[in-house]
């Protein structure tokens, strides 16, 4: 309730502002190590429901923050005290880029949703990796890499390759991004063709650090595109697929103009829950399948993970919900998961349509 006070009192204020404003008062409230404890301790459940092995490390909880939360790899650290159990920074490019010009960030509220056209804005991948070496050691952070706005599609690849170089040792796994729709050209990787080598090349780089490798994909992709990154996926040898970024569609808006770039929130939900259950009849289990768009609720998490998701992102329901929205969500999940008689979160993992003992496990009673 006061949250939602504040929050209309800030709508008066620009998006970008808020965003920075917010989340440096909590890197404020997080920057003490004891602080940091008694928040860790506070936002997730004690005991082990809510763990989450998966990419060669163990993840406090499924509930992540998205990248785009953390473009810059200032706020990691905080966002993990309070509640996130991961944390994507990026997108990062090799060098820095300014943002795309104004007005690059929007809310609508009445869909419960932003509309974001920022391009990767970001300090560059040495400032980045400086900051990730600085890391405490209790938040999990993954990179997500992009090319620069001016780089041609054809030099793609040495952009992907020097940013998993400055970084792959210092996160705990990499996602290379071919699908944000502010970024000119950039789905045109996605197209198999372009994405192997792509992928073939990060490989190589990430060879002698061992990091987890996904790729991050568009919602607006038709089911045949989709079919055609999970096999690719399955045949390179990547770890998982996040899925899915914003969408370009503008169906079901209560504003049907609301200016260039990606949706978020709310109105991705459906599509973003489409994709992620064609992907888990595709791949089944052979991939970790993140799951990322129109996350407002614990319903929301347990949907995801039944329908096949290890992990689970959220931004927009975040910035909706306020600093105690992931804790609120963990202890939901931990309720629900021992209602349900469930020892871990793993075990509801792809459980799929409820039919006998997952009748227990879809209602978490």
């Amino acid at each position: 309730m006061i949250y939602r006070t504040a929050f209309r009192m800030l709508r008066r204020i620009p998006p970008e502002l808020v965003h920075s404003l917010a989340l440096d008062g909590l890197a404020l409230l997080a920057s003490g190590r004891l602080t940091r404890a008694a928040l860790r301790r506070a936002c997730f459940p004690p005991g082990q429901r809510l763990r989450v092995r998966a990419l060669g490390t163990v993840f406090p909880s499924p509930l992540g923050a998205a990248a785009g939360l953390d473009k810059g790899a200032r706020w990691f650290t905080a966002l993990g005290a309070i509640g996130f159990g991961f944390v994507e920074v990026g997108t990062v490019t090799p060098r820095a880029q300014e943002p795309n010009p104004p007005p690059r960030l929007r809310r609508l509220p009445a869909d419960r949703a932003l509309l974001n056209r920022m391009g990767f804005p970001n300090p560059g991948a040495a400032v980045v990796a400086e900051r990730l070496r600085r890391r405490d050691g209790a938040a999990v952070v993954g990179a997500n890499l992009g090319k620069a706005r001016d780089t041609p599609l054809a030099r793609a690849a040495g952009d992907y390759r020097a940013a998993a170089a400055a970084l792959a040792a210092l996160a705990d796994y990499v996602v290379v991004n071919v699908s944000s729709p502010n970024t000119p050209g950039l789905r045109e990787l996605e197209s198999a063709e372009l994405l192997a080598p792509l992928l073939g090349e990060v490989r190589e780089t990430l060879a002698a650090s061992g990091r987890p490798l996904l790729v991050k994909i568009s919602p607006d992709l038709d089911d045949a595109a989709i079919d055609a990154i999970a096999d690719l996926a399955l045949a390179a040898g990547l770890d998982g697929i996040v899925a899915v970024n914003t969408t370009l569609a503008r169906a079901g808006l209560s504003d049907p103009a609301p200016g260039e770039g990606g949706i978020s929130g709310a109105p991705l939900k459906a599509r973003s829950l489409a994709v992620l259950r064609r992907l888990r009849g595709r791949v089944g289990d052979r991939l970790v399948l993140v799951s990322v768009g129109g996350v407002e609720s614990a319903d929301d998490v347990w949907e995801r993970v039944r329908a096949g998701a290890t992990l689970v992102q959220a931004y927009t329901g975040f910035v909706y919900g306020g600093p105690a929205w992931p804790r609120r969500i963990n202890r939901e999940l931990d309720r629900r998961l021992a209602a349900a008689g469930l020892a871990s979160i793993r075990e509801l993992v792809g459980s799929g349509a409820p039919s006998g003992r997952e009748d227990a496990i879809a209602s978490g009673g």
